[in-house]
């Protein structure tokens, strides 16, 4: 008999632990998709739904996107990257042209 009750009891904790286990992950799997959230404000056109809002520095002062590349890098060498600080630091306003003496 009280084998009978251990198996009852187990099955039903087994069964709670798998609901338990299934319901976090739909929890967890429902975090990973983005959600979409409807702009609010001057953004929305009635004629074709939700048009998106782009991050504020890829337009120009009139509003407008910019087509344009906002980065552009080029190799270049380490003496010509020393030249160019070595020229900043020479043309800084804090800099005397004479060696100081300590």
């Amino acid at each position: 008999m009280l084998h009978l009750l251990y198996l009852v009891v187990f099955t039903i904790l087994a069964f709670l632990a798998i609901a338990n286990m299934i319901r976090s992950l739909l929890t967890i799997s429902s975090m990973d998709t983005p959600r979409r959230y409807p702009p609010s404000g001057p953004y929305m056109t009635s004629a074709t739904g939700y048009r998106t809002v782009p991050h504020p520095e890829l337009l120009d002062d009139a509003g407008n996107p910019i087509n344009e590349p906002l980065l552009v890098m080029r190799s270049m060498s380490v003496e010509d990257a020393r030249e160019q600080l070595d020229a900043l630091y020479k043309s800084s306003p804090g800099n005397s042209s004479e060696p100081q003496e300590d």
